[in-house]
C-alpha cells in the first residue's frame, strides 16, 4: 500500500503496521485514521500476512489524537467524524489475526486507545502511557472508555480516565495494561519475534480464538459458551484441523504443518 503516514511492511509472515509522522509525535490527525483503516484492511486481506506488530518507531508510538485538528472541529462536525475515528482503531482491533502493539516512548490518548486495540501489548522501560483527555475538557473517543476497563478493570480504568495521569511502563505492567516489558531497543524485535511464531500456526484456528475470546468477553458466560460452541464445531471443517490432528497421534503435539485451509 502506498501512504504518506501509515504503511504496511510484510516478511516472513509478519506485517507491521508502522505509523511515521515524526514531526508530528505521530499525532492521529484524519488522514492518518483513514491510513491506519486502510492498512488494517490490507493486513486483514493478505494471505502472506499470519500475524500483525502495530509500531510508531524507536521514539514514540503516538503521542495523541491531532489536537490541533480536533479544536477546529464543531459538534457537527464531531458527530460527522467520530465513527471514523472510532472506526480506525476498531479496524486494528478487528484484524482476524494476532495483533501486537511495540510501544516506544508516549503511547497517549489516541495513542494508548491504538495499543488497547492490540491482543497484547510490549512496552520499553521508557514507555509512557495514559488517558490524558480530561486535562483538555473532552473524553477518549476511540475506545478508551470501553477497551480500558475491560483490560484493567472499572476502578483502575476510572482512575487514569479521571485524573488523565501518565503511566510509566513498570506501573502499566503492574496493572496490567502491558503484558512486557523490555529495554527499548529490542522492543520492535521482540514484538516481531511473537508474531513470527503464527507464520506457520493454523490461521483459521487463530481467527477463531481471536473472535471467541473478543465476542466472549462482550457477553455473558452462556452467550460465551454458546460462540465456543459454533467456532469449536466449525473448525473441524478446516483441512488444518485433519493435519493437526493426524500429526498429534503420529509424531506428537507440535510438530505439525499447516497449510492455512
Amino acid at each position: 500500500m502506498t501512504s504518506e503516514f501509515v504503511r504496511l511492511e510484510v516478511a516472513d509472515g509478519v506485517g507491521t503496521i508502522r505509523l511515521d509522522r515524526p514531526k508530528a509525535m505521530n499525532a492521529i490527525s484524519i488522514q492518518v485514521q483513514d491510513e491506519l483503516r486502510d492498512a488494517a484492511a490490507e493486513a486483514a486481506g493478505r494471505a502472506d500476512v499470519r500475524a500483525v506488530v502495530v509500531w510508531g518507531g524507536e521514539k514514540v508510538f503516538a503521542a495523541g489524537n491531532d489536537v490541533k485538528e480536533m479544536s477546529t472541529m464543531s459538534y457537527a462536525d464531531m458527530v460527522d467524524r467520530v465513527e471514523a475515528l472510532q472506526g480506525a482503531v476498531n479496524a486494528i482491533a478487528r484484524i482476524p489475526k494476532p495483533v501486537v502493539a511495540a510501544v516506544n516512548g508516549y503511547a497517549l490518548g489516541g495513542g494508548c486507545e491504538l495499543a488497547l486495540a492490540a491482543d497484547v501489548r510490549f512496552a520499553a522501560e521508557n514507555a509512557v502511557l495514559g488517558q490524558p483527555e480530561v486535562l483538555l475538557g473532552i473524553i477518549p473517543g476511540a475506545g478508551g472508555t470501553q477497551r480500558l476497563p475491560r483490560l484493567i478493570g472499572p476502578s483502575r480504568a476510572k482512575d487514569l480516565l479521571y485524573t488523565g495521569r501518565f503511566v510509566k511502563a513498570e506501573e502499566a505492567l503492574a496493572i496490567g495494561l502491558v503484558d512486557w516489558v523490555i529495554p527499548a531497543a529490542d522492543v520492535y524485535t521482540e514484538a516481531v519475534a511473537w508474531a513470527a511464531r503464527f507464520a506457520t500456526a493454523a490461521p483459521y484456528a487463530l481467527r477463531a480464538i481471536k473472535e471467541t475470546v473478543d465476542r466472549g468477553l462482550e457477553s455473558d458466560l452462556e452467550t460465551g459458551l454458546q460462540i465456543e460452541r459454533q467456532h469449536f464445531s466449525s473448525i473441524f471443517a478446516t483441512e488444518d484441523s485433519r493435519t493437526g490432528m493426524a500429526s498429534f497421534i503420529e509424531n506428537g503435539p507440535g510438530k505439525a504443518t499447516f497449510e492455512g485451509r
